[in-house]
């Protein structure tokens, strides 16, 4: 196997795994609604999973372990995926939360930068953001 067919390999493994949190995240409270059906088929399509894999991942999420990026960036990313899952209903509730800590620390942040990250991103998703805040992101 050549080197960017093992990177490629790599790389699709990643995805699946996110993919799989993504469910996981989703479904936490036993349903998956429409809007986070719709965001799922986006990810899937975005992330490369074919849809055989989608459905087997649907099927059962947790055969699929999460693959840690080494990239500060590429997990921001990830995170931030999650949160437009959860977001699709415009709320967050407890076991969100709960597995929402789980993934960051999954991915390879600090039990701190997990919390600081996490409850940034709830304060940027629910609109509670402070004047200085919502300057500094208008005009980046």
């Amino acid at each position: 196997m050549s080197f960017k067919n093992l990177f490629q390999s790599y790389e699709h493994s990643r995805n699946l795994s996110h993919f799989a949190a993504l469910v996981r995240i989703a479904a936490v409270d036993n349903e998956l609604n429409e809007q986070e059906m719709a965001r799922l088929d986006r990810f899937a399509s975005k992330l490369g999973i074919h849809e055989s894999e989608q459905k087997a991942v649907l099927k059962d999420p947790a055969l699929y372990p999460i693959n840690p990026p080494n990239s500060h960036e590429v997990r921001l990313q990830l995170l931030h995926d999650m949160f437009s899952i959860i977001f699709a209903d415009n709320q967050i509730d407890e076991d969100e939360h709960h597995l929402l800590v789980r993934y960051a620390t999954g991915l390879g942040f600090s039990d701190e930068q997990a919390e600081k990250y996490i409850k940034r991103s709830i304060q940027i998703y629910t609109g509670g953001l402070d004047f200085e805040d919502y300057q500094y992101l208008v005009e980046k």
